[in-house]
């Protein structure tokens, strides 16, 4: 082993789920920066370090240090007091001032701070409020030393260690100490293999009972991540065996006390996490309730096509006729279809046919940019399933069973998106009286959480389902729609190009050469043949590693489009002003939520802060809470659901093939309003096209609506 004591001066490469990391540093006696590659979970620019590891020559990437084992250290050097004060652990010194203070004050920095620290006073700009700022911060940081000292003693990075504080304070180490696996369940990023890691330092045994239960936890919540409600008990006990390389007989005794303590339910072999199960039955129950409740006949309205067709303005056909009439009829239906089959206008005959009769409507759909799509095409208040159910984060949902919503019908678009928990959280707010109309695209990719909600309520042949399937004449004109119903039905799409066309297909294989062609299209080509700005351009990915990832894709997009060099470092990921973003967690304090998108207003590098502007909601993130955020450029197609956008490039290669499925490359095509461009090989959309292999999602909600269809 040999002993390499460095400052990070640049973090390449960070992988948030294993801490795999490559970073540039400076090491006392190289010239230049040396490349340090290995598990350093979330270490900060300007960290000192102390490794342990050794040298080693790789094919590609040239001579790199690999890490074995490492420790954080108060920086003795200049430059690496200086990166120190300017990483952003110390409110009110960014980089600007640390440099002056570093050149005011030399080795004796840390010194002057922590005991005379009004000599700060000698340096131009630094008044009493920053120099109040300055102390307070670190009076805090010497709080947390103790704490900080000991998690990176057991692999927890600076970052995770500052989260750990804010959340147990000076119970920290006890905390940690009694049960590490709590950090896995309270701590938002720090995952269950981060918790192991730090028991296994601490000398857990990989049979404890505590370690066992957070393993079947985390199974279960990584089959909740694929969809699954439940898990098969013996799915279960194998899938945690093999994450734990533990004794069947020791997971099993967990699973046993964790029944008995009602910290899992059970029912014919089904094991669910609590919320789910009650999801899941409070879905089904409600459903049944309000789709047999009687109406109210004083709001019974009739069916008048003449009058509908007066207040749209708008010829329907039969199918379409027939969807108001259902709708007009039932206490809960789905509207479902295609894209070009009319379900925006039929939609808009069912509201006039409700309004006609005196009802008030409401309108929800799961994001923002849904419920603005709603809006925009019905004319009327459309808004989030969150904002419905008047969500606050002390709260939860104010809409409930005992404060249920006011009105007599609700229209839920984009349905496909709902997953189980938010489904159950909505009934729960629909009055007896009140209508339901679910509308949504079957065929897309299900719900992101857990459960298949759409489909399953379609599939139980409880409720009545109405299912557009006439492409319209004037859609039929949109290689776009064709394309999509094409692929919906198993067969490849036209892949010629032409002026006239808003489909193309670009072929190439190599993907390094689908990048730079990404690249070309989204900065050069496709603005200029549309006059449109790239940020009307959505680069969809089917995943998000690799070459042609949307990872790699958004280094390189960024790159292009907004090559600034002064920004914030977050997990690999450098974020500056101008950027696309997509919000990667909800988060209810601040008012965002996965998958929402927005574009950074201001970078702050001496507060270390950035704000970004999600539809006029400005937003401010310390630089620690910047793993809520990733580049958006690119994305993948799953992140996109419930979105449109003017133009997509998307790539189809056979890189992706555990992923290339029909509904997803569906999905994708569906994104684009005006212009979709494909690139990639034939072969690979074929082989997307007929894989219909798609996940089965573990559910009982079809079932639980219609026990006949129970095995």
């Amino acid at each position: 082993m040999i002993k390499l004591r460095c400052v990070v001066e640049h973090i390449t490469y960070q992988n948030s789920e294993n801490g795999y990391s490559v970073m540039k540093v400076n090491v006392k006696g190289h010239k230049h920066p040396v490349t340090l590659v290995g598990s350093l979970l979330e270490v900060p620019v300007g960290s000192t370090l102390l490794c342990d590891g050794d040298w080693k020559v790789d094919k590609k990437y040239g001579s790199q240090f690999v890490v074995e084992s490492w420790q954080e250290e108060m920086p003795a050097t200049i430059l690496g007091i200086e990166k120190y004060l300017g990483s952003g652990l110390v409110k009110g010194i960014g980089p600007a001032f640390a440099k002056q203070i570093v050149r005011q004050f030399g080795v004796e920095t840390i010194e002057v701070i922590e005991s005379d620290i009004q000599r700060l006073h000698e340096v131009p700009g630094i008044g009493d409020k920053r120099i109040e700022q300055i102390r307070v911060s670190w009076e805090k940081q010497k709080d947390i030393k103790n704490v900080m000292l000991f998690l990176q003693g057991h692999g927890v990075s600076t970052t995770y260690a500052a989260k750990i504080y804010r959340q147990y304070g000076k119970e920290s180490i006890d905390k940690v100490k009694g049960n590490p696996y709590v950090l896995a369940d309270d701590i938002w990023g720090i995952g269950f293999k981060t918790a192991d890691g730090i028991a296994s330092k601490l000398g857990y045994e990989k049979n404890d009972l505590r370690r066992c239960r957070s393993g079947i936890l985390y199974t279960l919540n990584q089959l909740a991540n694929d969809g699954h409600v439940y898990a098969e008990e013996e799915q279960l006990i194998k899938s945690a065996c093999e994450l734990l390389e533990a004794d069947q007989e020791a997971i099993a005794a967990a699973l046993a006390q964790m029944l008995a303590d009602e910290d899992l339910m059970c029912e014919n072999e089904a094991i669910y996490l609590p919320v789910f199960y009650h999801s899941e039955c409070g879905t089904a129950k409600r459903l049944e309730a309000l789709f047999t409740a009687p109406g109210n006949d004083k709001k019974q309205p009739s069916f008048n096509l003449e009058a509908i067709t007066k207040e749209t303005g708008i010829e329907y056909d039969d199918v379409q006729i027939a969807a108001i009439k259902q709708a007009v009829d039932s206490k809960v239906m789905v509207l479902t279809g295609g894209p070009g089959t009319g379900k925006t206008t039929t939609t808009q005959g069912i509201i006039a046919a409700l309004k006609t009769a005196g009802l008030d409507i409401r309108l929800a759909a799961p994001t923002g940019r849904a419920a603005k799509r709603m809006s925009e095409a019905t004319g009327m208040e459309a808004k989030t399933i969150h904002r419905l159910l008047e969500f606050s984060p002390m709260d939860g949902y104010k809409r409930n069973d005992d404060n249920p919503l006011e009105g007599d019908a609700l229209i839920v678009d984009e349905c496909s998106m709902i997953d189980i928990v938010l489904m159950n959280s909505l009934m729960k707010a629909i009055p007896p009286g009140m209508r339901l109309i679910l509308v949504g695209d079957i065929d897309q990719l299900p719900s992101v959480g857990a459960g298949n909600v759409l489909r399953d309520i379609i599939d139980s042949e409880r409720i009545p389902v109405i299912r557009l399937i006439r492409i319209f004449r004037q859609a039929q004109s949109s290689r776009i729609v064709m394309s999509a119903h094409a692929i919906n039905q198993g067969k490849l799409p036209d892949l010629s190009n032409g002026k006239e066309t808003d489909f193309f297909f670009i072929k190439a294989e190599d993907p390094t050469e689908v990048v730079n062609k990404i690249v070309e299209l989204v900065k050069d080509r496709l603005p200029s043949a549309y006059k449109m700005p790239t940020s009307k351009i959505q680069v969809l990915t089917p995943m998000q590693r690799g070459v042609v990832g949307a990872a790699n894709l958004n280094v390189m997009l960024q790159s292009a489009l907004n090559p600034s060099k002064e920004g914030l470092n977050r997990g690999g990921y450098m974020f500056c002003k101008g950027d696309r973003v997509m919000q990667v967690r909800n988060n209810y304090d601040k008012n965002v939520f996965n998958g929402d998108l927005g574009y950074v207003v201001d970078v702050d590098l001496e507060e270390r802060t950035l704000t970004a502007n999600f539809d006029d909601n400005l937003v401010e993130y310390e630089v620690s809470e910047l793993d809520e955020l990733s580049l958006a450029y690119a994305t993948t197609i799953h992140k996109s659901q419930g979105s449109e956008y003017p133009i997509v490039v998307m790539p189809v290669l056979m890189n992706h093939f555990v992923m290339l499925q029909r509904n997803l490359i569906y999905t994708g095509i569906t994104r684009a309003k005006k212009i979709c461009v494909l690139i990639g090989t034939a072969k690979a959309l074929a082989y997307a096209i007929r894989n219909m292999a798609v996940l089965k999602r573990n559910t009982k909600l079809k079932e639980r609506l219609n026990p006949a269809l129970a095995d």
